[in-house]
């Protein structure tokens, strides 16, 4: 209870100044509820509207992929130089420190291997996610592939309709459809396809025309690093996408299956929100590298 014996009249009303507003700083975010807005801000640094992103759930498909084979060891290490973890539940409770804290996009779906017909999954209960304070939930969504394509949209869809409540955004994460052109046409397809049913970011891969993708998708697009490239091409990839409007990577094996993992998410991360050239950043990965 207040102490009754020494209340004080207010005197510092500011009259006469008006209440300053924010203006959120994230594409199509500006109307979502201050948990979302909360949560997406940890993913995407503020001052830059960017986020590197560190992906290490390929094993909930892959197995020990290369790169993977001992998270502790090759992972762990490197988290600290992301903005934001991407990993399955499993690997999050029994590797990532706890004191950490980074914001993790949690992978939400599962159901298949690379051994089977892939993207036929089911989507984790969003109390579960609620459980693991996790900043955002990744859906797969297979766009083009008439086996998947309706059940995947509708796992988004439900996502979105059960974490709105928790104020917990959803990421698309567009597969390549098997019966579409990989270009700006898909991409946007897809793209647009996810935003249109709820997700507040969408994670696909870079392509020649990625202005236009990035153009129609009204939220927040990170691009997938995809299969493991040259260092000076990762860069490159990188900042064209960041050029053409992304909002940020979210790479994997272009990061731990390099010689040197933490030089190379350093110079990605100068990529990403300095808007370092990939000349320039290839240089900061060789001395880091040293």
């Amino acid at each position: 209870m207040a102490d009754l014996d020494d209340i004080r009249d207010g005197k510092e009303y500011g009259l006469g100044i008006e209440q300053k507003n924010e203006k959120y700083f994230l594409k199509g975010s500006a109307n979502l509820n201050w948990g979302m807005k909360d949560r997406l801000s940890r993913i995407f640094n503020p001052k830059t509207g960017n986020s590197v992103m560190l992906a290490f759930d390929h094993g909930f498909l892959m197995g020990p992929t290369s790169g993977l084979e001992r998270i502790d060891l090759t992972i762990t290490p490197l988290m600290k130089y992301a903005d934001c973890l991407m990993c399955a539940r499993g690997v999050l409770t029994a590797l990532v420190p706890t004191t950490l804290r980074k914001p993790v996009c949690l992978r939400s779906d599962a159901g298949s291997t690379i051994l089977t017909e892939m993207n036929h999954n089911v989507v984790m209960d969003v109390k579960n996610a609620v459980a693991l304070n996790a900043s955002a939930m990744a859906v797969m969504v297979g766009i083009g592939d008439p086996t998947c394509e309706a059940e995947t949209v509708a796992n988004l869809y439900r996502t979105v309709d059960a974490a709105q409540p928790y104020g917990i955004p959803v990421m698309g994460v567009t597969a390549v459809g098997k019966d579409m052109v990989r270009d700006a046409r898909y991409f946007g397809l897809a793209a647009r396809v996810c935003a249109e049913n709820g997700a507040n970011i969408v994670k696909t891969y870079y392509t020649e025309g990625f202005e236009k993708v990035v153009a129609c998708c009204p939220v927040p697009i990170v691009i997938a690093g995809g299969k493991k490239l040259p260092e000076l091409e990762a860069l490159e990839l990188a900042y064209k996408a960041i050029q053409s409007g992304a909002a940020g990577v979210d790479m994997g094996r272009n990061v731990f299956q390099s010689d040197a993992p933490a030089a190379i998410i350093q110079a990605i991360g100068a990529v990403v929100h300095k808007g370092m050239k990939p000349a320039e950043a290839l240089q900061m990965f060789n001395d880091l590298k040293k």
